[in-house]
């Protein structure tokens, strides 16, 4: 396959040979390479190897073969085999590296980009090995963007052929296309020949029914490929791209040519004026304004490979100077066929962005490149996006269950399932006394949310309450109820939402459970509140206590009704005097702390009592005399 139209020149086929090669060793597939003829080259130096001639070398023009004719992924075993027999070339580690990414296998890969770029090999290589290194780890969190898209092959399109990329000329409702599936063969890859084609669909919407047909006009050539044809809005000027033939002679690059269509026919191409002589161009696309034009090219002055560019038609049928997309969508790898929605939204194909192996599609958002994810990527090659609307086109894919070497594919945003949380609340009354614990009916919940916001509700027969929230918020409970003291709880649903293949339904309720427990105000009971600590023979309030505190200054703004003795309590130990007075000075410190913090003074009340009511009357240790030093309150009564 040759997505990029590149049958290899012989000079650049040379270059490539001669930094491998060594004097006197030359083989009977070096002849096919430097023709850039790789399908005839692999089987002689596979040759090679079987006879133990050169074998590391061989090996390497094996994967340097598959490399430059697209085929990077079957490199592989040729590269690893060739860097275990020590072949001296800079280069193979870096180009085993690329061979691991493409299959998949991407821990691998990385540490086969950084073990390169601490080799001191090629510097260019060196810098982008760097950069591959932490692209390829993070490979494995874009694995894992998955059923966000419908995906589906377009049977009327495909064949055993490579079928890519695409053009819906309005003005007849046909998709023009690109498929080798007839002609001559080209020996850079073994296929044939990419010719543009047409198909007026019987089902337009579904892309289904018809046929397809070698597209009318000057356009097909025998021996060289033409592709990516692209139409202004009129359908009256075609911009597409064209190989050489593979010989010394004529044009030694893909360019782009042009027809304007006036009078009823096309008029034969001519080479557009944006063209770099010296470098590919490729893969045109016009903008939904029909003046600006998106394509590739591997002209110098870019991030390196080959990058995007656009250029402005003219009314004179001349392009305003190329000019490159900058470095937000352009790296040091490949950015390829360009493809822009009905919107306006760029998308095309990269391998120098995070992607799965090969060339990935990407939208560009927020003027930032965005990997599709999963269902459009694979580890083979996805490239030729062709956005019909928002988020839904065509792509081309050479992944595995195909009916050929490319493959056409629908592609289309599945709708976004949705999420509605509830709150399932329970709210219970719990008698000390009685040491019963049952549902409560008529309880007065309040439920404060975002900005502050709040809502109430009422606890069913059953104790039951429900509550819709928001999907990303905290929220704080609070029950109450005639002779109990308040139930405070919270509950967040950030960080709850599940993914997108989590969800089973284009609706889904995700309901979180909430229990609020009353608890019976029992007059004169007295409830201790635990670890208020203090220094030794002190009765300041320590930070850990003010914690402690800080929980009864809730139960008292919760409960306004409620008036409280607060109480402190020492161990046996000392004289009685010093530990009634130690204690109230202990009491009235934290009836303090907690006036302060904005509670009426005359809710309540200090009192010491010293080591008169202990909880252990003979205690036997340490932990005894602990449970003595506690500090307790008390509802002495409920305000009407």
């Amino acid at each position: 396959m040759s997505k990029l139209l590149s049958t290899c020149t012989a000079v650049g086929a040379v270059a490539l040979l001669g930094s491998c090669a060594s004097t006197g060793n030359v083989s009977k597939g070096d002849k096919q390479f430097t023709r850039g003829q790789y399908e005839l080259a692999i089987p002689l130096y596979q040759a090679d190897v079987a006879k133990g001639k050169n074998a590391p070398l061989a090996n390497y023009r094996i994967g340097e073969a598959y490399r430059l004719s697209n085929r990077v992924e079957q490199s592989e075993p040729f590269y690893k085999a060739a860097l275990d027999g020590n072949v001296k070339n800079a280069d193979a580690g870096y180009h085993y590296a690329e061979a691991l990414r493409a299959n998949g296998k991407y821990d691998e890969a990385a540490a086969q980009f950084t073990k390169y770029a601490s080799s001191g090999g090629n510097s260019t290589l060196v810098a982008r090995a760097q950069i591959e290194a932490k692209n390829t780890l993070a490979s494995k969190a874009i694995a894992a963007i998955k059923n966000r898209y419908e995906v589906a092959p377009v049977d009327a399109l495909n064949s055993a052929a490579s079928d890519f990329g695409g053009a819906l000329l309005a003005s007849t409702g046909d998709l023009v296309f690109t498929s080798g599936r007839e002609g001559k063969k080209y020996l850079g890859n073994g296929e044939n020949f990419n010719d543009l084609y047409a198909i007026k669909f019987d089902n337009p919407t579904t892309m289904s029914g018809g046929t397809a047909r070698k597209l009318e006009g000057p356009f097909n050539s025998i021996n060289k490929h033409e592709a990516s044809a692209t139409y202004t809005p009129d359908g009256k000027t075609m911009v597409f791209a064209r190989s050489n033939d593979g010989s010394r002679k004529g044009y030694l690059s893909v360019d782009l040519w042009i027809s304007y269509y006036k009078d009823g026919v096309w008029s034969e191409p001519v080479l557009a004026n944006i063209n770099d002589r010296t470098a590919d161009d490729f893969s045109p696309a016009f903008a939904p304004d029909g003046t600006t034009l998106y394509f590739a090219s591997s002209r110098k002055g870019g991030q390196g490979g080959n990058d995007l560019y656009k250029a402005t038609l003219g009314l004179n049928g001349r392009f305003s100077p190329a000019e490159n997309l900058g470095e937000a969508i352009n790296t040091a790898g490949n950015e390829n066929f360009p493809g822009v929605a009905p919107d306006g939204t760029l998308y095309f194909a990269s391998d120098g962005h995070p992607g799965l192996g090969k060339l990935d599609i990407f939208k560009v958002r927020g003027g930032k490149a965005e990997n599709l994810g999963a269902d459009v990527n694979s580890i083979a090659d996805d490239f030729a996006p062709v956005p019909t609307g928002p988020d839904m086109g065509l792509f081309s894919s050479n992944r595995a269950g195909g009916k050929g070497s490319d493959d056409e594919y629908m592609f289309k945003k599945k709708p976004l399932k949705l999420v509605a949380f509830y709150a399932d609340g329970t709210v219970l009354e719990h008698d000390d006394k009685a040491q019963t614990t049952v549902p409560l009916a008529g309880a007065r919940v309040s439920i404060t949310g975002p900005n502050g916001q709040v809502l109430n509700a009422t606890s069913g027969p059953d104790g039951k309450f429900s509550l819709k929230l928001d999907s990303v918020a905290n929220y704080s409970f609070v029950a109450e109820s005639p002779g109990d003291f308040a139930a405070r709880a919270s509950l967040s649903t950030v960080g709850r939402m599940p993914s997108q293949d989590e969800l089973p339904n284009p609706m889904n309720e995700i309901r979180l459970p909430v229990t609020l427990t009353l608890n019976k105000i029992i007059l004169a009971k007295a409830i201790e509140v635990k670890d208020i600590l203090y220094d030794y023979d002190k009765f300041n309030i320590r930070p850990d206590a003010a914690i402690r505190l800080d929980t009864l200054v809730q139960t008292l703004v919760d409960n306004p009704k409620i008036y409280i003795e607060l109480s402190s309590h020492t161990d046996q130990r000392g004289k009685d005097a010093y530990n009634q007075k130690l204690s109230q000075q202990r009491a009235q410190a934290a009836v303090d702390y907690i006036v302060s913090k904005g509670i009426d003074k005359a809710r309540i009340t200090a009192k010491g009592y010293g080591e008169s009511r202990p909880i252990v009357a003979d205690p036997k240790s340490e932990a005894d005399y602990q449970r003595n030093r506690r500090t307790e309150f008390k509802v002495t009564r409920v305000a009407q």
